[in-house]
């Protein structure tokens, strides 16, 4: 597998399952249906590009996923991200990523860490922004990184979960949540699951 081994992504599963929910307890998920919050939030890019909701908003919706540099969730996942973007683009949705991940914004997460990460896996064409003080997780009740919210033309939510079912291989995944939900919102078609299980590592929130 690209970048990390499945035995070390299986390794670290087993660590940080217990910990998916950790300091996001507390912030309850947004429901399907649901008005995205926090729409006018302005949050930067490492080379200090400012976007907001609103303003990454597309014709057909927008797509943001909570990620971060680390987690061996992403690292397995995030292979897909460029292709997640493209037919983003393709279908006229906005697609950004955010990192959420406070207590780690001094190293492991910090605006130099995020801007070379990107650079190095091939997506540094997509927004990935800094939510400051985990405010939009906060807002959204993100749990994880990854972790997908997919909004309509009129900032409903309309998917919420997960990538795909199988983070450890790509060729091996059998249900493409989020594709699925991109192509039936762009067509106007019923979106089916709607939710699904978001699994990764908890956003580390700032300490209260």
């Amino acid at each position: 597998m690209k970048k990390v081994s499945i035995l070390a992504v299986l390794a670290l599963a087993a660590f940080v399952t217990f910990s998916f929910t950790f300091g996001g307890e507390k912030y309850e998920t947004l429901k399907i249906g649901k008005t995205a919050p926090m729409q006018d939030y302005m949050m930067n890019t490492p080379e200090g590009d400012a976007y907001s909701l609103e303003s990454l908003a597309k014709e057909k919706g927008t797509l943001i996923i909570f990620s971060c540099n680390t987690c061996p969730f992403v690292v397995a996942w995030e292979d897909r991200y460029p292709e997640i973007a493209e037919m983003a683009e393709g279908l006229n949705i906005g697609f950004a990523l955010v990192n959420s991940n406070t207590l780690k914004r001094e190293d492991e997460d910090s605006p130099e860490a995020m801007m070379d990460h990107a650079e190095e896996n091939g997506y540094s064409e997509i927004p990935y922004l800094i939510d400051q003080n985990s405010q939009l997780a906060n807002a959204f009740g993100a749990k994880t990184t990854p972790h997908v919210f997919l909004f309509d033309a009129e900032m409903k939510l309309v998917y919420e979960g997960a990538i795909d079912d199988n983070f450890k291989e790509a060729e091996a995944v059998k249900a493409t949540y989020l594709k699925d939900a991109l192509n039936n919102l762009a067509e106007g078609k019923k979106i089916n699951p709607q939710t699904t299980k978001a699994i990764g590592c908890s956003i580390k929130r700032p300490k209260e």
